[in-house]
């Protein structure tokens, strides 16, 4: 139990330290969409305004750096889930061993 424990804890480490040196890429949880096209009874100024404005937003937080913060905060918990899951394990492996002498 005290192997396994630490051998899961290992593998979320380096697969972790693999993907924040960018030797892998993160698992693709979300991923962005095409654009949306409004279309209706807008008029023709307001539809320039939207497509402005758009514009404008997706230069300062392009929508690709949002799925790829999304995606890497998605590896932190799920790695986090692993290493505490880890930890249990190598707890018990550890009374385990204490309770056998």
């Amino acid at each position: 139990m005290l192997a396994a424990g630490l051998l899961l804890i290992t593998l979320a480490l380096w697969q972790s330290y693999n993907i924040f040196t960018g030797k892998t890429s993160a698992p693709i949880v979300f991923q962005t969409t095409g654009e949306i096209n409004s279309q209706g009874a807008v008029g023709d100024a307001q539809q320039q305004i939207n497509q402005a404005v758009q514009k404008q937003l997706n230069q300062i937080l392009p929508p690709a750096s949002i799925t790829k913060i999304l995606n890497l905060a998605s590896w932190c918990i799920f790695a986090g889930i692993l290493i505490f899951g880890g930890s249990a394990l190598s707890g018990i492996g550890v009374k385990l061993i204490k309770s056998g002498n």
